[in-house]
């Protein structure tokens, strides 16, 4: 456990920050709100580096499509602001906080970030990796940078967003940060199947999203069946409409949601609330090619037939919900991804059990010697989040 909190109010603070932990050896616990402080392998750091004081929108050009703010600005705060010019954040970043047994909204937008983490639309707007622009920061070495700039055409140098996404804090500590935003849709409607078992539902979702009627959502959970459907309403209903002659072969019976229950039901399924895991249940993430995803958890439920699990990303994103054993079921469950490829993140479980198993998809040897130069190359002491990644 950390000893004691830095909690810079500026650029300029954080600099300094890094650079007495530089010089004195001290390790730090970079966090903004700290909602996903339980995501990860448990760390013991000298200090916590709380970014929360470094707060508030530095610019909205809602004409651009560009917001910049602060690394400690809470998602709520930015999901408001964007919500009174009916934009948004395209990636749908997911609030982990409830099934990480915290409080809901209470997560900011750079930690999203840091995690790579998207919700449903990842499967039609990409992951929060493609809407960073740019930023800046202070590297391990004590150094300030920015990287990118305010529009997609900056490409100067290297691509640090892409690289900098999904380092859970382990690089460098951000200060700023500029994402793209895009319109919100006028209408929104979902399509629901009834009843399909996990192969046929997969199949569903697959040739839906290979149709043209630009399925922005796909989902199996609880026995429905969900594709959602975004647009102007004549649109809207003309894809739907498609969408019911396309899969009528199924045999599911069909309903369709509007636009408010559409936006709660994709929230839930962007939180994975509707895996409904018990509270001691430990919580796994796979990625996986989409026609894969119902054969691997076939595999797993043919050992452990209490297994709980929902779909997103049109079967390319299993939930699963496992008895609490002493190892997570880690091998097992990886094992269960076989040759297809992916990979399986332990999200939710004991910290004695986090501690003791490979929280993260172990790399393979040539991709892991690479992380560790890129780990030199920012964080040569290991000052940031030392063994979060494991």
């Amino acid at each position: 456990m950390a000893t004691g909190t830095i909690r810079p109010r500026d650029a300029r603070e954080l600099q300094q920050a890094v650079e007495w932990a530089l010089n004195d050896g001290v390790t730090l616990d970079v966090r903004g709100a700290g909602s996903k402080l339980d995501l990860g392998k448990p760390m013991t750091c000298d200090q916590v580096l709380d970014l929360s004081g470094i707060a508030g929108i530095v610019d909205y050009a809602p004409e651009e499509l560009v917001v910049t703010l602060r690394a400690g600005t809470p998602m709520r705060e930015v999901e408001a602001l964007l919500a009174q010019r009916n934009q948004m954040l395209a990636f749908e970043p997911p609030d982990l906080g409830p099934l990480l047994g915290r409080a809901a909204g209470e997560g900011t937008l750079v930690g999203s970030v840091m995690g790579n983490l998207a919700g449903p639309r990842r499967v039609s707007a990409g992951a929060a990796r493609d809407h960073l622009l740019g930023f800046t920061g202070v590297n391990g070495r004590g150094e300030a940078f920015k990287s990118g700039g305010r529009v997609m055409k900056n490409v100067t140098g290297y691509d640090l967003s892409k690289l900098i996404a999904g380092s859970w804090g382990t690089l460098a500590v951000l200060d700023t940060v500029s994402v793209k935003v895009l319109p919100a849709p006028d209408q929104t409607r979902t399509l629901l199947l009834h009843g399909l078992d996990d192969a046929a539902a997969v199949a569903a979702m697959c040739a839906a999203m290979g149709s043209p009627h630009e399925v922005s959502g796909a989902a199996h959970v609880d026995g429905r069946t969900a594709l959602r459907i975004e647009g102007v309403a004549p649109s809207v209903e003309a894809r739907v409409a498609g969408l019911r002659a396309l899969l009528a072969g199924t045999g599911a019976a069909m309903d369709a949601l509007g636009t408010l229950e559409s936006r709660t039901f994709w929230r839930e399924v962007r939180d994975g609330t509707p895996l409904d895991a018990a509270p001691d249940s430990v919580v796994w993430r796979l990625s996986c090619p989409p026609t894969e995803g119902a054969a691997i958890v076939a595999r797993i439920r043919a050992q452990r037939p209490s297994v709980k699990a929902s779909y997103d990303w049109s079967g390319g994103l299993v939930w699963l919900a496992l008895p609490p054993t002493a190892d997570a079921d880690h091998r097992l469950v990886r094992a269960a991804l076989g040759a297809t490829g992916g990979h399986a993140t332990l999200i939710r479980a004991p910290e004695t059990t986090r501690a003791a198993v490979p929280v993260l998809h172990p790399q393979p040897p040539a991709l892991a010697a690479l992380a560790t130069r890129v780990k030199e190359s920012f964080d040569p002491k290991r000052l940031f989040n030392p063994g979060r990644m494991g």
